[in-house]
């Protein structure tokens, strides 16, 4: 674990340093309030930091206010101050300011490898929660099978791009996909080549769109992709694309080749736009696809690319 040491004085500074070395901890200095708070906005700042009370600039204290009111919670920094104030307010407005511990100089060092301890184990179990959160959080927007967003966090994100596109004044695109024949599939060679073929079709469609582009899953075999930025002819060339990544080669599943190809419908968002009616639109575009032959492209006006 790296500690930041943070002390105006070169002898305690040093000392604690090298502490900390010996036990076994990477160890970043910092002679006043102002450098050390440089070196917690760093990346892979250290997440505990020993820190004196009064320096030049900013002094302990305040360095414990600006962590806890601009580092990122899922960045947790533990922080000790190191003070020779005994007053028991004084003690007590610096853990209000966000301090987690305290020590009071001269301290043994037996008590500040100790202290630092409880600090990395309280580190450790942040961590631990914050990984748990992050866990549940994938949990409940993503589909267990492809790893895409599942229909309600995908819905959830198309409103949020409508939304933005309204504000930014800028045409959205929506993508209703829809692999053809997948029962056909499931009962020829069975749901678990199903299953591949459904995750390896997701695979391929997020190797073909932008970075930003959103793509969930949207019922059993239909998928759906929010274009940002997107006019008609752009969401058409992106679909274009996808059809063609997904229909260009088998997708293999053990010894087992199947050609696969999909349907597409788009429909494009200019202005103010109920998200319900533009799925409903790119929805009516893709059975239109369907009806005409599958394999193919259709936006909302019906036309069609083979």
């Amino acid at each position: 674990m790296k500690i930041l040491v943070a002390d105006d004085d070169s002898t305690t500074r040093r000392m604690v340093a090298s502490m900390l070395t010996k036990w076994g901890y990477e160890v970043v200095t910092a002679p006043s309030g102002d450098a050390a708070w440089n070196v917690l906005q760093g990346e892979d700042s250290p997440r505990l930091a020993v820190l004196d009370w009064v320096m030049p600039g900013m002094d302990g204290v305040d360095i414990c206010r600006k962590v806890r009111g601009e580092v990122p919670t899922d960045r947790y920094v533990y922080m000790i101050l190191l003070t020779a104030k005994t007053s028991r307010q004084e003690i007590i407005s610096g853990l209000e300011a966000g301090a987690d511990d305290y020590m009071i100089k001269p301290f043994d060092p037996s008590e500040l490898q100790v202290r630092v301890g409880i600090g990395r184990r309280i580190i450790a179990l942040h961590e631990e929660l914050v990984a748990a959160r992050e866990a549940l959080r994938v949990q409940a927007t993503r589909d267990a099978l492809t790893g895409t967003y599942n229909r309600g966090a995908a819905y959830q994100r198309l409103v949020e791009e409508v939304d933005r596109a309204v504000r930014e004044k800028q045409p959205l695109s929506l993508l209703m996909m829809d692999i053809d024949h997948f029962k056909k599939i499931n009962d020829t060679y069975g749901h678990l080549v199903g299953d591949h073929v459904l995750k390896e079709t997701a695979a391929r469609v997020q190797s073909v769109i932008r970075s930003y582009d959103i793509v969930g899953r949207f019922g059993g075999e239909e998928f759906l992709v929010v274009l940002p930025h997107a006019d008609t002819d752009f969401a058409i060339a992106v679909a274009e694309r996808i059809r063609a990544a997904v229909s260009n080669r088998p997708i293999l599943s053990g010894s087992v080749a199947v050609s696969v190809t999909l349907s597409a419908g788009v429909a494009t968002a200019r202005g103010p736009s109920v998200p319900d009616a533009l799925i409903q639109s790119a929805d009516e575009a893709l059975y239109h696809a369907k009806r005409t032959g599958r394999n193919r492209v259709c936006v909302a006006t019906e036309r069609c690319a083979a």
